[in-house]
Order: C-alpha cells, then sequence, then structure tokens
C-alpha cells in the first residue's frame, strides 16, 4: 500500500490537497506492524503536476498511490482520483506520521475541518471535467 500525504513544507499536514506542492509518499508494501514507519520519499511537484491543473495526458508522480490525505479537497477532484485509484481521505490532524499510524492501524482520522477552499471547489466542480 501507497499512501500520499499533502504537506505544508514537509513538516505538517498540508491544506488543499489539489494545490499541494509537497507530499510524503509512504511506500508500505513491505511494512509490518511489528516495525517502525519507513521513512517517507518526499516529493515536489513541478507547478504543471498541481493537480489542479494537471491534465492526465502523462506519467504523474503520485501514479500507484492507494490512499492520498489531506486537510480539504472538492468532490470533483475525489472523483477524479477514485478513476486513478486513489481513495481520498480528508483530516484535521496535522502529524503526518500520526496520520499513517492511524490509517495503518484502521482507525479513523479526525474529520476535516472548516476551509475556505473546498467551498470554492464546489463552485470550480459545476464547470469541472471530471
Amino acid at each position: 500500500m501507497k499512501i500520499a500525504i499533502a504537506t505544508k513544507h514537509f513538516k505538517e499536514v498540508g491544506g488543499h490537497i489539489g494545490k499541494s506542492l509537497h507530499w510524503l509518499l509512504y511506500d508500505l508494501t513491505e511494512h509490518h506492524s511489528t516495525r517502525l514507519l519507513p521513512a517517507p520519499e518526499r516529493i515536489t511537484l513541478r507547478r504543471d503536476q498541481i493537480f489542479h491543473v494537471f491534465e492526465d495526458d502523462r506519467p504523474h508522480p503520485l501514479d500507484g498511490v492507494d490512499i492520498m490525505v489531506g486537510a480539504s479537497a472538492g468532490e470533483g477532484f475525489m472523483r477524479h482520483m477514485r478513476k486513478r485509484g486513489a481513495q481520498v481521505m480528508l483530516t484535521s490532524e496535522k502529524d503526518p506520521t500520526m496520520a499513517v499510524t492511524r490509517i495503518m492501524a484502521g482507525e479513523a482520522l479526525p474529520g476535516p475541518g472548516f476551509d475556505i477552499t473546498t467551498s470554492l471547489c464546489k463552485v470550480r466542480d459545476l464547470f469541472s471535467k471530471h
């Protein structure tokens, strides 16, 4: 399983997933619950790879991710990621390691807080191709 966490400069879980540049990618394919989490790979997207502008016309650095975590995302983005094979999970959890630990333990993440960009995304989704 691969989990990608949208971050603010790799330090805490980031806000709007579709606009996130910095990601922590946890490859848990070989992970066992008796071990510590492996160190995540740091991924910095180029501006043309940010999901809000990415056209799906070429491979993406986060292809193959099973779960994406962030603080907010629009419904159109979530549908689009499901088509790409990734589940989107929204949370108010700030610690990326804690978010991954909770997911691996089968625990629910704390729900997302209010984010005005989610409201703006609802309007954008009305005109989205996704």
